[in-house]
């Protein structure tokens, strides 16, 4: 586990960016924070680094876009639903064991239905600093989070 601090919106999709490069099919990136703490901001940071031209905005109404990139990008946000049961309407498995990358907003929503292995990152907000906190379950996420502690923190 380890903290990034972002003093901009340009920061934070540079931070996604790089986590995007990183990614490959099947990976699950589940993002956690409250209202304005960066979630969709770091998604198109993500979306960019996978190859993703479109633009990249909030899904809540329609819960999941898919995007083209260098692999599919599944962007789902799942604020709107009550719990993880409405789910399973949306064949979600399709997507979590799809060949795609996945990225959840509101993730905490659908806990009990997440796969142990994923990447998750805790965004939060303090005055003017967003803090994006990298979590990783399991072995290919621990070294996802290396990778990218050692991008961000030699500049590459």
């Amino acid at each position: 586990m380890f903290e990034i601090e972002s003093l901009s919106a340009k920061r934070t999709q540079s931070i996604g960016k790089l986590l995007g490069e990183k990614l490959k099919p099947k990976d699950i990136i589940c993002l956690y924070g409250d209202l304005g703490a960066g979630k969709t901001c770091l998604s198109k940071g993500i979306a960019a680094g996978l190859g993703v031209s479109e633009n990249i905005t909030s899904p809540t109404f329609t819960i999941i876009k898919e995007y083209k990139g260098r692999y599919p990008v599944y962007h789902i946000d799942v604020y709107r639903l009550s719990s993880s049961a409405d789910m399973l309407d949306l064949g979600y498995e399709e997507y979590f064991d799809g060949d795609g990358v996945v990225i959840i907003e509101w993730a905490d929503i659908i806990e009990d239905i997440l796969p142990e292995e994923r990447l998750d990152i805790q965004l939060s907000k303090k005055d003017k600093v967003h803090i994006i906190k990298f979590i990783p379950r399991g072995n290919r996420y621990v070294i996802i989070a290396e990778e990218m502690k050692k991008s961000v923190c030699t500049g590459n």
